[in-house]
């Protein structure tokens, strides 16, 4: 071992052992770096103040800790030293590097820079137990946890809720699984589509003749991420009052369960089996569903009487409105093929864009059916400020999703750009752990971080 990274691994022993007692909710007393938030926000950012260690990949894991990041969190993101987070070989498409940036490759992957904003990056190897070390030592000064291995994987580093509860016994330390912590299943991989397909969302989706399909974005990850953030919220809110962590147990197939909502409820109650894949429509209001146009397709809600007869008035068929076939919504349903028939016989004599401005401000629910370009352009999304650009280091300026929540006081906003691999590895090692530069560059030497 050579004499520099001797002295590296002594120091990070002697930090082990000087760690001060940790105390909630005072971020001051943890030595904690806070972030101020944009001139345009007048107090700080809800979760300013904590930290997150982030040991997840791919999307629901990301997506969560990408909500705690900003609402003003500190994330750090733990990675692979050399690979990263596996969504960044994700592409194309590429943000591609800028000719003097440094880099060299495709750029850095879409699919990546969707999940991984306000985060800092360390590459780190599981594999040396100094790593382990500075993972620890990270935990340690940690008020979140947040990781999607398989269960009981990182016990054998020690780093399994129960080991790291002892060194921070108010670490909320969330596990978001496929198939969760127990179960027949929990050993098991869970992705997305799976659990789409064996927890009942594909059976439920596409047409009504056609076979099952996936969702089109992954969007039991989603929910995952969502419920995930919630819970952890919620469990910060618990600390404030007893001073105590706790291990959340998030599994995509019990999010996807959850979701089913009303279908799930109706066959509970029924004990019936579902109805199957309605494509757009409802399975019991009508019309509720795309029809045909002249050059596209418009999505129609007549979701009462009184809607109904607004959707009748627009047709120019108000006699409809009194057709004992059609007079209630349960004559509708019976005579849904009918109904639905002529009303698309009528839809596709104008186009989109006419049907929409039939019924602009007649107070039913109607919409077009964009594409993803037409959703990122449309009027409204940019009048809601959902689409945001904000300059790369080392790809420039990139387009970007925005959160989606408005404050009236703390607005979340971008305060660091999605990070390359390992941006932040010395930066993390020296703000948090104190180690030098040499320190950090014997660990680069022996591969531990990068």
């Amino acid at each position: 071992m050579s004499q520099v990274r001797a002295m590296a691994i002594s120091r990070l022993g002697r930090l082990a052992h000087s760690k001060l007692p940790i105390q909630w909710p005072n971020a001051a007393a943890r030595g904690m770096r806070r972030y101020s938030a944009a001139a345009a926000n007048n107090g700080p950012l809800p979760l300013e103040g904590y930290r997150v260690l982030d040991m997840s990949r791919v999307l629901a894991g990301p997506y969560c800790t990408q909500i705690l990041g900003d609402l003003g969190a500190e994330v750090i993101k733990i990675e692979h030293p050399t690979r990263g987070d596996d969504t960044r070989a994700w592409g194309p498409p590429y943000a591609k590097y800028k000719p003097d940036s440094g880099r060299q490759g495709p750029g850095e992957s879409a699919y990546f820079l969707g999940a991984n904003r306000n985060k800092k990056s360390l590459g780190l190897s599981f594999q040396h137990p100094e790593g382990v070390d500075i993972l620890h030592k990270l935990a340690a000064k940690c008020d979140i946890l947040v990781e999607n291995y398989l269960p009981g994987t990182l016990k054998k580093y020690s780093m399994d809720y129960e080991s790291l509860r002892k060194i921070n016994p108010g670490l909320i330390y969330a596990s978001i699984t496929g198939y969760g912590q127990t179960g027949p299943y929990s050993n098991r991989a869970g992705y997305d589509v799976m659990v789409e397909a064996e927890f009942g969302l594909m059976h439920i989706t596409g047409s009504r003749d056609g076979p099952p399909v996936k969702v089109g974005v992954a969007v039991t990850d989603l929910t995952t991420g969502l419920y995930a953030s919630n819970s952890i919220m919620a469990a910060l809110l618990s600390r404030a009052k007893t001073g105590k962590g706790q291990h959340i147990d998030v599994a995509l197939s019990d999010c996807q369960t959850a979701t089913l909502a009303n279908i799930a409820s109706s066959s509970l109650i029924s004990g019936k089996k579902d109805s199957g894949r309605w494509g757009t429509a409802h399975p019991s209001i009508v019309p509720y569903r795309a029809f045909k146009t002249k050059d596209g397709d418009i999505l129609i809600g007549g979701g009462n009487d009184r809607l109904f007869g607004i959707l009748c008035d627009g047709l120019d068929k108000p006699q409809w409105k009194g057709d004992a076939n059609f007079k209630t919504n349960a004559d509708r349903v019976a005579h849904r093929d009918e109904l639905e028939a002529k009303i698309e016989a009528i839809t596709q004599q104008r186009t989109t864009q006419e049907w929409l401005q039939t019924f602009e401000g007649k107070g039913m629910p109607y919409a077009a059916i964009n594409d993803i370009q037409g959703t990122l352009n449309h009027s409204h999304t940019k009048a809601r400020d959902m689409v945001i650009e904000i300059d790369h280091e080392y790809c420039g300026p990139i387009k970007m999703v925005n959160t989606p929540v408005k404050w009236s006081e703390t607005q979340p906003i971008v305060r660091i750009p999605p990070p390359i691999l390992g941006q932040h590895t010395n930066e993390i090692l020296s703000e948090h752990l104190g180690l030098s530069e040499s320190d950090v560059a014997a660990l680069k030497d022996q591969g531990v971080v990068s």
